[in-house]
């Protein structure tokens, strides 16, 4: 982008924090500073999820981080994938600390992806698999499109809510792969865990997960 289309766009669109909104100063890039001070960050041991070795999380899935992600998710603001990735960069670097074959994600159905636009997890997969300098492949599909698991509040109600609504997508090989699983947020794990179960009959030898947020697991009951 040139000088000027990038001056234009700056006074048309001026940089706002992703947390809070607020109009970002010439020495701030992603955030404010008192937002910079207030991040969730997630101090805790890699989340447990069935199926997976490890799940590492950037942040606890409170405010502000709970508003940035719904507004990535629901009201188009696709570009914070890049810094969600980034963040999670991080913490795969330094708790999984692991070799991956490759990327893969949690798929949306298709019609979730035509009513908003794009799949989330697709956009943070793929931004994480550059951070990390490796592949990012499809690996799966939802092809039985189920009510959002938001709306879906115990944790087996959501196991239930997912079960048989993924499967491999055709040519999709994992025999043997080591592989780093992304999705959004990770409440009960029951998405993760349903896609792992198919991951592993699949013949993937070792999986494992990155999410953005996640809920604490004594409030996750």
């Amino acid at each position: 982008m040139n000088t000027i289309a990038a001056w234009l766009c700056d006074l048309l669109y001026p940089p706002k924090c992703m947390l809070c909104g607020r109009l970002l100063r010439d020495s701030e890039a992603v955030l404010c500073g008192r937002c910079g001070h207030e991040l969730p960050e997630w101090d805790n041991a890699p989340r447990r999820v069935p199926g997976y070795e490890r799940c590492a999380a950037a942040f606890v899935y409170e405010e502000p981080i709970r508003g940035s992600i719904l507004r990535f998710k629901f009201h188009g603001m696709q570009t914070y994938a890049v810094q969600f990735a980034r963040w999670m960069a991080v913490r795969v670097r330094g708790e999984l600390r692991t070799s991956f074959d490759f990327v893969t994600w949690t798929p949306c159905s298709r019609r979730r992806r035509w009513s908003r636009g794009f799949d989330q997890a697709e956009l943070l997969a793929k931004a994480l698999a550059r951070e990390l300098d490796l592949e990012a492949r499809p690996t799966l599909e939802k092809f039985r499109h189920r009510p959002p698991q938001s709306k879906t509040k115990t944790a087996a109600k959501r196991r239930a809510n997912v079960q048989g609504a993924y499967r491999l997508l055709p040519g999709a090989d994992v025999r043997g792969r080591t592989v780093l699983v992304v999705d959004d947020i990770l409440t009960t794990g029951a998405t993760l865990g349903e896609c792992g179960r198919i991951l592993r009959q699949a013949g993937a030898k070792d999986l494992y997960a990155a999410v953005i947020a996640a809920v604490n697991q004594d409030e996750n009951k």
